[in-house]
């Protein structure tokens, strides 16, 4: 329950150092795939329909790259730099479509940090089990704020 807990702030930009690398591995289930389907109410063919998939190109239904963008913004959000942080921009590619049941290993490195703009830089990689690179890019993100002393409990519940 995310409103029952105060969360852990992620870490400050005077925390971070350039070349930082976090790597996570995720599984592309049905289970994401129609929730998140259903979430956005997006009924693209190409994403679940096995008949119409096999008449295209890519022979099978292929996973939504904005998903995998989900992915890589839930990163910055959970890892780097962590709760309270904020993407003020991002630049994507997905040169490679990536199948249901796949597995996409992401790689995260901190290339450039701005202090006076309060704005890290960070590389993305994510490969599929072959090795072939399905979504690279960069994220431009803003790392918690330091916050003021707070007395009181109004805002036990953010």
């Amino acid at each position: 329950m995310l409103l029952g807990k105060k969360r852990k702030i992620g870490r400050q930009i005077e925390e971070m150092s350039i070349g930082e690398k976090l790597t996570l591995t995720e599984k592309i289930e049905d289970k994401d795939l129609l929730l998140f389907l259903g979430l956005t109410n997006d009924s693209n063919p190409l994403y679940i329909q096995h008949d119409y998939a096999s008449q295209t190109s890519y022979k099978k239904p292929i996973v939504p790259t904005i998903m995998l963008t989900g992915f890589v913004t839930s990163a910055v959000s959970k890892y780097m730099p962590g709760p309270g942080s904020h993407i003020k921009s991002h630049s994507l590619s997905f040169p490679k479509p990536l199948y249901h049941y796949a597995t996409v290993d992401y790689v995260f490195e901190i290339k450039s940090i701005d202090r006076p703009k309060s704005e890290v830089e960070i590389s993305v990689r994510g490969t599929d089990e072959s090795g072939d690179t399905v979504i690279s890019g960069t994220v431009i993100a803003c790392p918690p704020s330091k916050l003021q002393k707070f007395e009181g409990s109004a805002l036990d519940n953010f």
